[in-house]
């Protein structure tokens, strides 16, 4: 995990450093890579307080929410880690998502609209889900993601509203020119996307074996993915998109052909066709 962590992070640095140069020439290149060690350092130590704070989670406490507490303390004692902390988003929308360094230091984050919808056998199937991210590992990696998709954003953000403006100089007098611009502001958010994509499917998959495993109610979670999945296209999550692989369900609306392939999760069909291979296994 910590190797792959390491190659994320030494991919956003190039990505940064590669922009900076073609936009400034050697001066850009090394504000880049200075720009790059800051979002590191954010991404690895302060990521999952990013991420709560850009989805607007509050922290929750037991007497708010007993049953939540319940089935969290009775699922983290049966996965053999820490129990984490538990944050709630104000939307009708129905998610979760979980995220942090490590099991030490983790936190689950569940819409109002998950708890409205679910029963209970349900909801411990999603939450047994979040657990399997959390004992896995894959928070950190996850978290960092998503906060360095949200900076390559922010770049080719930079990058087209400097095209809209003209550019930096004309080329005559070595600027970089419009047509480099809209290439880094098409391409950067195109990186960003494949960034999340090597990282989020094939743990959704893990996730969901790993929920089975805890609960040993795998039809639980595969009920409960039918249920997401249809209010997910009713109410979507207004969400960064920078952010969407963390949900258990894609939170965006859309399922044209480009959105399906360039989607950060797997087809929910799959996933449930899988849970269901799991329920006959056992």
């Amino acid at each position: 995990m910590a190797i792959r962590t390491t190659i994320l992070m030494v991919l956003l640095t190039v990505i940064l450093v590669a922009i900076g140069g073609l936009v400034a020439g050697l001066g850009g290149a090394i504000f880049a890579f200075i720009l790059a060690l800051i979002f590191n350092f954010l991404a690895y130590w302060f990521s999952d307080r990013i991420v709560l704070a850009a989805t607007r989670a509050m922290e929750i406490s037991e007497g708010e929410f007993p049953e939540l507490y319940r089935v969290v303390r009775s699922l983290s004692t049966q996965a053999r880690i820490p129990m984490p902390r538990l944050y709630l988003i104000s939307s009708e929308s129905a998610n979760a998502f979980a995220t942090g360094r490590n099991p030490q230091n983790a936190a689950i984050v569940v819409t109002k609209g998950l708890i409205n919808l679910l029963n209970e056998e349900e909801l411990a199937g999603v939450i047994g889900h979040e657990l399997s991210h959390i004992r896995n590992r894959d928070i950190l990696i996850s978290s960092i993601a998503a906060t360095l998709a949200g900076a390559v954003t922010i770049v080719a953000s930079w990058a087209r509203w400097g095209a809209i403006l003209g550019g930096l100089s004309d080329d005559e007098q070595g600027g970089v020119g419009l047509l480099p611009l809209l290439i880094i502001g098409i391409l950067a958010p195109l990186g960003a996307t494949i960034i999340q994509l090597a990282i989020s499917r094939a743990r959704e998959y893990g996730a969901d074996e790993g929920s089975a495993s805890i609960t040993r109610k795998p039809l639980s979670l595969a009920n409960a993915l039918r249920k997401l999945e249809i209010q997910a296209k009713k109410r979507p999550l207004l969400v960064n998109p920078s952010y969407s692989h963390l949900f258990i369900v894609n939170p965006l609306r859309g399922r044209d052909f480009i959105t399906t392939l360039f989607s950060t999760h797997p087809p929910i069909e799959d996933r449930i066709r899988r849970l269901e291979e799991i329920a006959r296994k056992l």
